[in-house]
């Protein structure tokens, strides 16, 4: 397990950063949603993470008033929607990311999962936006193997600098090639979803028997013990959304967990990795 992961040769990150998710819903939850921001960058989470479609734009507002007096601290990522990811359409919709973000740049811009616009295109409004001086670094969500490979193929695919995809304990399936393929690129991987959304699966996560006592017997929560196996492997980010500051402080805690040899057999006997090809999951 590593409590940080190298992005582009270039910055140390921490393995957990700050997702957005569901923010900017509900207005009376807006301002325990900015605290809790805050607070993770206070406790060194300058990851955070958003996207146009949240709240169509109210999860930017929400971390553009959080990042007031405070955008040097986070190392901010959004997202644009297929439709918007042309060679025009994607700086129109970066800039207007940018004016509820309350920000003249992002760290990293995400196309947040394929669609019909060729990928040349949105390679060459990437590329526009990084020589304006409006995004530092651009990549992908949501992104197979064989969709990776396809981007690799295009000029400029290489300078895709991470791949955001579902990655929890019972949602295995890109350990199977999706994973050694970024690994082996160097392409940092960041795991939504990592307590599994709520549902069957997170229900089968959070009442497991196996995972209640390993996260007992180290005194720590199962959520706790369910991040720190996502960030156990090379190269891997987690990103939970914590609308709280309690969740917060509780994500961050997750950082110290090491997980050891047993611990880990045990996991995989409760949840067995794949043995053959499964299709990506997206939520």
């Amino acid at each position: 397990m590593s409590s940080s992961i190298n992005f582009s040769n270039e910055i140390t990150l921490p393995s957990i950063g700050q997702g957005s998710w569901y923010m900017g819903e509900n207005s009376d939850h807006r301002k325990s949603e900015v605290a809790a921001l805050q607070h993770g960058l206070e406790l060194g989470l300058n990851v955070i993470d958003t996207a146009e479609m949240y709240a169509d734009g109210g999860a930017e507002e929400v971390v553009g008033e959080a990042l007031q007096g405070r955008r040097d601290k986070a190392w901010l990522v959004s997202k644009v929607y297929p439709w918007n990811a042309g060679a025009e359409s994607a700086i129109d919709a970066c800039e207007r990311s940018l004016r509820r973000l309350k920000t003249d740049y992002l760290d990293l811009y995400l196309l947040h999962w394929p669609g019909s616009i060729p990928l040349e295109e949105t390679i060459t409004a990437m590329q526009r936006l990084q020589q304006a001086g409006k995004i530092r670094h651009w990549g992908v969500s949501n992104f197979d193997n064989s969709d990776l490979q396809d981007l690799l193929t295009e000029e400029g695919g290489a300078d895709c600098a991470a791949n955001q995809v579902l990655y929890h304990l019972a949602s295995r399936g890109i350990e199977f090639d999706l994973l050694p393929a970024c690994q082996q690129r160097g392409i940092p991987v960041m795991a939504y979803c990592p307590l599994a959304q709520a549902g069957r699966l997170r229900h089968d996560l959070m009442n497991n028997p196996v995972l209640a006592d390993i996260a007992q017997q180290k005194l720590i929560s199962v959520a706790q013990l369910l991040l720190a196996w996502v960030i156990r492997q090379h190269g891997v980010m987690a990103i939970p959304k914590a609308g709280s500051v309690q969740h917060v402080d509780e994500n961050a805690a997750a950082l110290k967990v090491v997980l050891n040899s047993e611990e880990l057999t045990l996991m995989d006997q409760a949840f067995p990795p794949p043995a053959s090809k499964v299709a990506l999951d997206v939520v």
